[in-house]
């Protein structure tokens, strides 16, 4: 089973892209950091790697509407690897967490209230955005996120 769960936040804004066929692709950098005491000097220690992350389909224009540097989120999909040949014919690769259609899920973990009050609203999968809180909003600010997704 090629199956990943990451839970990180992400080091910068989303990368979108739209093909000649109207499909996107949001490239994400996600960041998971672990921390333990270190048993010889009892210090902290902490570990962060990073994971490329290739959203395809209606979750990247979710990522590209919602999602800014920082944001914390949960990402569920699989490994895959890409081939290709630079420009001095040298073989390259490249291994990154894909979602591609209903085989990935991406919770936002973090999300503020729109409504400025800088709440946690709790994750929720993509069409999935949990309880709305606050009254109305002001002008200049962020419409609410509708409780359903159109897709």
């Amino acid at each position: 089973m090629n199956k990943v769960f990451l839970t990180g936040h992400l080091g910068r804004d989303p990368e979108v892209r739209t093909f000649t066929d109207g499909s996107m692709v949001a490239n994400l950098n996600v960041a998971t950091t672990e921390t333990w005491k270190d048993q010889s000097t009892g210090e902290r220690r902490e570990k962060t790697e990073w994971h490329r992350v290739a959203i395809f389909g209606p979750l990247a224009r979710i990522c590209q509407q919602y999602l800014r540097k920082g944001a914390k989120v949960l990402i569920e999909g699989k490994l895959e690897t890409r081939k290709w040949q630079d420009q001095n014919g040298q073989d390259r690769y490249a291994t990154e967490v894909v979602l591609r259609g209903r085989n990935g899920t991406l919770e936002m973990l973090d999300r503020k209230d729109p409504n400025g009050a800088g709440g946690q609203s709790g994750g929720g999968q993509a069409g999935d955005y949990g309880g709305q809180s606050g009254g109305g909003q002001s002008a200049g600010q962020n419409p609410p996120i509708p409780d359903e997704i159109p897709f």
